[in-house]
């Protein structure tokens, strides 16, 4: 029998993506205090590519204990500066406008975890970095900006959503558009076709 796919995320962003590359799942929340996990692993002296790979490992593992028979996807997301400093997602109004005018006019990276575990074991992994630059945002853009967008791109690390009016922020974007979405969704579905999820 054909295991399912669990996605361990409430994420709208993940489960379009998926839903439109035409992958039937199940969405889990998948019950982690994510600042507590972030806290301790960043305690280890995990960089940001490491913490997404851990956080989207632990919560696909928390999902597979109910579960055990299914794939499980963890996904997370980190950003970092290029002097390696990690931005965490925004917790207010003032803290969005203060990431927005240190990102402004220079480049970030994105790195986007994705993590499959079945039966309590990771059977896949992958990371995709992407390397984003910012243009120089007036003050004002960025407080209309925020007008517009805060609802949505609060939930968002680095405050933009790229397939809406995030785009407006950026200058140049090195790597996949999907990674930014939430997901290395290409090796993700070339890992789908090789455990008969999707048709070859």
């Amino acid at each position: 029998m054909t295991a399912s796919l669990i996605l361990a995320s409430q994420s709208a962003s993940r489960r379009a993506l998926l839903s439109a590359a035409g992958v039937a799942l199940n969405a889990v929340a998948p019950g982690v205090d994510e600042e507590a996990a972030k806290d301790a692993l960043r305690a280890d002296g995990l960089d940001a590519r490491a913490l997404a790979d851990a956080l989207a490992e632990l919560k696909a593992l928390r999902v597979s204990r109910r579960a055990p028979g299914d794939l499980v996807l963890g996904c997370d997301q980190t950003l970092s500066l290029d002097t390696g400093e990690m931005i965490d997602k925004a917790t207010d109004r003032a803290d969005a406008e203060r990431i927005l005018t240190l990102l402004s006019g220079r480049s970030h990276y994105l790195h986007s975890a994705a993590v499959i575990v079945q039966g309590g074991t990771p059977v896949w992994r992958n990371i995709e970095r992407v390397r984003m630059t910012m243009r120089v945002l007036s003050p004002s853009f960025i407080r209309s900006y925020l007008d517009q967008e805060w609802d949505e791109c609060r939930w968002c690390v680095g405050c933009y959503r790229i397939e809406g009016p995030g785009a407006q922020l950026f200058t140049r974007i090195e790597g996949s558009q999907f990674a930014i979405q939430g997901l290395p969704l290409l090796p993700l579905l070339d890992f789908l076709r090789i455990r008969a999820l999707l048709p070859t």
